[in-house]
């Protein structure tokens, strides 16, 4: 069964908008939106199993330049 998560991201205002065009390009996004609030950019990610979703933000959404924290929010139930 697939994994969903919601990935809440804080990022440099000056490079929110490349962070959002790079965030698009990455494997297993499905949504990317800048918001207003305590977060810059939501992003949902959908793998095929939980260890993917760690490896995605570990080696594809966490090292972008510009962004400053990350908060992963795992669905439970849909």
């Amino acid at each position: 069964m697939a994994v969903k998560a919601y990935v809440l991201i804080t990022a440099d205002t000056a490079k929110t908008k490349e962070v959002v065009k790079k965030l698009q390009k990455v494997k297993g996004t499905e949504e990317v939106n800048e918001v207003m609030g305590p977060y810059d950019i939501v992003v949902e990610l959908v793998a095929d199993e939980f260890d993917h979703v760690t490896e995605i933000l570990r080696n594809n959404v966490r090292p972008i330049d510009g962004i400053r924290n990350t908060l992963t929010c795992v669905v439970m139930h849909t």
